[in-house]
């Protein structure tokens, strides 16, 4: 057992996949001599060699459809977006791609994308998006979120194994600032189940990724200042949802507020408040609430992002509102 932070935890998955299986190689901008814009690819050039760890041109259109064609020769290229803003100028690869092979030709595109994403770091509007659901609606495509360095290397790993294109979101504010206990054995964590990373009775928080940890310490301060029992779903994966685990827990407690990063207006958590109340509403005692990012671009001002984001104080007045109705 290793403690490890969550960027090591990264860095350590994809590690042992590439001494696991030769196929695996990485590509992206800086990834090499520089070790990547977060170090997470430091050391593995001299170790692995300049055929799996390709430092790339600047274009990440031509970082996807390298990696599209990769995959369909049998490859299992991991690419590194160096920010997940800039994941548009591959979008067409991805989505009319990647994303429709295995439909149209019934063959595998086993490849991996790593989305350094999230706010909370200063970094303005090109550097702090959360897009996971510009591709949550595209079928063929698979979503993962890990929240913690237990999880982090766990995903990287069976989304590395997995036939199909999954897109590993690794918020930036986690990198050094969350650490865990992380086995040194070979394990994976399945894509398609969430994680109860607190078990409650009163109320419901559904969340991922970054809001993972703050909804974990405004649950605490309720259960230190009112006794209040606060349950946290964590999802870690986004497609396929566990939809039985959601459904579980808002039938235990009989109220939900859904927390995201990402802007409010047509995220993931408006697709899981669609699901409690068609699948769940006769359980419910209060109506479902929503709390995220405002509908605007990521403010570089640091007192204007953090009004922009969500954060523990928002949770725990929510959670408040949701205990009182």
């Amino acid at each position: 057992m290793a403690f490890l932070t969550y960027i090591e935890a990264i860095s350590k998955g994809m590690w042992e996949e590439m001494e696991r299986d030769s196929s695996v190689f990485l590509l992206g901008e800086d990834i090499g001599e520089f070790g990547g814009a977060f170090k997470a690819t430091q050391g593995f050039l001299q170790h692995f060699g300049e055929d799996r760890v390709i430092d790339t041109v600047l274009a990440e259109s031509a970082i996807l459809g390298a990696s599209v064609g990769a995959a369909l020769a049998g490859m299992k290229p991991v690419a590194e977006m160096q920010f997940s803003d800039f994941v548009t100028c591959g979008f067409n690869q991805l989505v009319n791609n990647a994303a429709t092979t295995h439909y149209r030709w019934n063959i595998p595109v086993p490849m991996v994308v790593r989305l350094p994403s999230g706010a909370g770091i200063h970094g303005g509007p090109f550097h702090s998006r959360n897009p996971e659901a510009w591709f949550f609606h595209q079928p063929g495509l698979k979503i993962v979120v890990p929240s913690t360095p237990y999880d982090a290397k766990g995903l990287i790993k069976a989304a590395i194994r997995d036939p199909n294109p999954v897109l590993y979101f690794e918020h930036k504010r986690l990198y050094r600032h969350v650490k865990g206990e992380v086995p040194d054995d070979d394990y994976v964590v399945e894509i398609g189940k969430a994680d109860v990373k607190r078990e409650g009775t009163d109320i419901s928080v559904i969340t991922y990724g970054g809001t993972t940890h703050q909804t974990l310490e405004a649950a605490e301060l309720l259960r230190q200042e009112n006794d209040m029992s606060v349950e946290v779903l964590d999802l870690r994966s986004l497609v396929p949802l566990d939809k039985d685990a959601i459904l579980s827990s808002v039938r235990k407690t009989g109220k939900v507020l859904i927390v995201h990063e990402d802007n409010l207006t047509g995220g993931i958590g408006a697709e899981v408040a669609a699901l409690i109340a068609e699948f769940a509403f006769q359980n419910l005692d209060a109506p479902i609430k929503r709390l995220a990012a405002l509908d605007t671009p990521t403010p570089y001002s640091p007192t204007s992002e953090e009004f922009f984001l969500p954060n523990k104080e928002k949770i725990v007045n929510a959670l408040k509102e949701l205990a009182r109705y």
